[in-house]
C-alpha cells in the first residue's frame, strides 16, 4: 500500500508539473498568438475588441502572471481548455470531445488486439522453441521495422480504389450524420479497416518478439525445472509459472501503449485523414493553434500518467515481491 501511495503522489506531482509547463507554453513562445489570429483572419478590430480577445484566451497583459495562473487552474477544473484559433470560436474541449472517441476506437481496439495476439503467439513461440512458430520470427522482425505511415501508403496504393471496399481517407462517408444508426456505424467501421490493419500488422510483431524472448529466458529458470519435476501439467507450467513471470516486462510497454492511444498514431491518421486527436494535433501545428496544441498535449500527458499508474497496480497484482516491498 505504501508503494502505491508513493506512486500516486509522484504522478500527482508530475501532472501538476505538466499542467504548469502547459500554462507557460503560449506565454514563452516568440510572437503574439492573438495578433497572429487577427492577421490570419484579416480583421481590423478596435482596441477594446483586441483586449477582449486577450482576456478570452487568458493572455491579459494587465493581469499578473499569478492571477493568470490561478485563473488557468480554475478553467482546468471546470473543463475549460480555451478557444481554438483554427476553429474559432469553437472551444478546445468540444474539438477534443469529438475527435477522442475516433482515436480510442481505432487505436485502442487495435492496441488491445495486437497485444493479445502478439503476447499469445510469443508465449507459444518461446515455450515451443524450434517449432514452426520460430519460422515467423524473421517475418515479424521485418514487419516491426516498417513505419506505420509507409505501410499505410502501401495499403492505400494496393487495396484502396474506386471499386474497393476499403476507403482511402476519412472516418465515414461524406453526407452522413454521426450517430448510432446502422448506416453510419457500418460506414465508420468500413473506413477504419485499412488504418486498423496497418496498425495491427506493424505493432503485433514487436509483442511477439519481446514475449518470445522473455519466455525463452524464463523457461531456463530453476523453478520451471522444479515445476516439471513435480509432474505438473504442461499447460499449467507454461501459463501459471512461465508466462506469468515473462509477462511482467511487457506490462510497462503495454501501459505506455495505452497512454499513447490518446495521442493516436499520428502519421497513420494523417495518411488516412482520419478524424482522430492525432490529426487534430497535425492541424493545430500547421495553423499555430496554441490552445488546441495545449489541450492535446495535456490530454496525452494525463493519459500516459494514468496508464503508468495502471501498470504499477498491475505489477502489484502480478508480482508478490512488489507487495512485500510495499
Amino acid at each position: 500500500m505504501k508503494f502505491l501511495l508513493q506512486r500516486i503522489a509522484f504522478y500527482l506531482f508530475t501532472a501538476w508539473a505538466a499542467m504548469t509547463i502547459n500554462f507557460f507554453i503560449p506565454r514563452l513562445i516568440p510572437g503574439d498568438p492573438v495578433t497572429a489570429l487577427i492577421a490570419k483572419n484579416q480583421g481590423q478590430l478596435s482596441t477594446e475588441a483586441i483586449h477582449s480577445l486577450y482576456v478570452l484566451f487568458g493572455l491579459d497583459k494587465n493581469a499578473s502572471m499569478w492571477s493568470q495562473y490561478v485563473d488557468y487552474w480554475g478553467q482546468i477544473f471546470h473543463g475549460d481548455l480555451g478557444i481554438s484559433f483554427n476553429f474559432f470560436p469553437t472551444p478546445v474541449f468540444d474539438i477534443l470531445e469529438q475527435s477522442l472517441p475516433w482515436t480510442i476506437a481505432l487505436v485502442g481496439l487495435t492496441t488491445l488486439a495486437s497485444f493479445a495476439i502478439g503476447t499469445g503467439l510469443g508465449i507459444l513461440a518461446g515455450w515451443r522453441r524450434g517449432s514452426w512458430l520460430d519460422g515467423l520470427l524473421p517475418v515479424t522482425t521485418f514487419l516491426s521495422s516498417i513505419p506505420y505511415f509507409w505501410l499505410g501508403l502501401l495499403a492505400i496504393a494496393v487495396l484502396a480504389g474506386p471499386d474497393s471496399i476499403f476507403p482511402s481517407s476519412g472516418g465515414y462517408e461524406p453526407g452522413l450524420v454521426p450517430g448510432w444508426d446502422p448506416q453510419f456505424m457500418g460506414s465508420a467501421i468500413q473506413h477504419s479497416l485499412l488504418p486498423a490493419i496497418t496498425i495491427l500488422i506493424s505493432s503485433v510483431s514487436g509483442w511477439i518478439l519481446s514475449q518470445r524472448n522473455m519466455m525463452v529466458t524464463v523457461a531456463s529458470e530453476d523453478y520451471i525445472t522444479v515445476a516439471h519435476a513435480k509432474g505438473l501439467p504442461e499447460k499449467r507450467v507454461m501459463m501459471s509459472y512461465a508466462a506469468r513471470n515473462a509477462l511482467l516486462p511487457n506490462v510497462s510497454g503495454f501501459a505506455l501503449s495505452l497512454g499513447f492511444i490518446v495521442g493516436g498514431t499520428l502519421l497513420v491518421e494523417i495518411v488516412f485523414s482520419y478524424p482522430g486527436i492525432g490529426y487534430n494535433l497535425y492541424q493545430a501545428v500547421g495553423a499555430k493553434d496554441y490552445p488546441l496544441m495545449q489541450g492535446v498535449f495535456l490530454v496525452i500527458t494525463l493519459s500516459v500518467l494514468v496508464a503508468n499508474l495502471i501498470a504499477d497496480i498491475a505489477y502489484l497484482m502480478l508480482d508478490p515481491r512488489t507487495r512485500k516491498e510495499g
